[in-house]
């Protein structure tokens, strides 16, 4: 707390990224008070600029946002909070605040998306909705599931043996998807995944 630089306000920007994907949700303002309020309850609480009134994300619209970590610039006037939000961290109703402008799909978001896809296509399934999309076929099928993991990983092995480099990245890709799909029908996300490979790193 004490290397944090407010401004001349009492006030310092915080950006709210996803824990779990790395997406950014929004931005606000935090005074020493929501500071303090933050790692006191873990839940994200804010200074209102337009209301001069603190507030606490969530508070009615129930879209709370649990802190995994907080993190500062270099300068100290900057917070990154890594969060677990509840729901959309937009009023709204859109998942980011970040939702005009340039939109189309950046590398690092096409997991992400694509693990979102396959919990609507899981939704819709629950209620009798799923349609014949393929992937509501696979997760009708967990054997299935799994056999086309195996039979994606065996193809991008010869690939990688005899074939291109774009045909690896296609068949990595399909790799990707079955195993996204395999890890939604067990009630698992990605990020289970890459919480195993942070622990082997201690």
């Amino acid at each position: 707390m004490e290397e944090i630089r407010f401004d001349e306000h009492g006030l310092v920007a915080c950006v709210m990224q996803d824990a779990g994907t790395g997406e950014v949700l929004t931005l606000a303002y935090m005074n020493a008070e929501a500071l303090q309020r933050t790692r006191a309850t873990g839940e994200m609480h804010f200074w209102s600029r337009s209301r001069g009134e603190p507030w606490r994300k969530g508070e009615t619209s129930g879209n709370v946002m649990r802190v995994r970590a907080l993190r500062y610039d270099c300068d100290a006037d900057t917070l990154v909070a890594l969060v677990d939000a509840a729901g959309p961290a937009c009023h709204t109703g859109q998942r980011s605040c970040f939702y005009r402008g340039d939109l189309d799909l950046q590398v690092a978001e096409a997991l992400p998306a694509l693990e979102r896809t396959i919990a609507q296509r899981q939704a819709a399934a629950a209620t009798g909705e799923a349609g014949s999309s393929y992937t509501a076929q696979l997760l009708a099928d967990p054997p299935l599931i799994a056999a086309k993991v195996r039979e994606e990983a065996d193809e991008v092995s010869r690939a990688a043996a005899q074939e291109s480099d774009q045909r690896v990245a296609e068949e990595a890709a399909d790799v990707l998807y079955h195993l996204t799909v395999l890890l939604a029908a067990r009630g698992l996300l990605l990020g289970d995944a890459l919480a195993v490979l942070n622990a082997r790193r201690r």
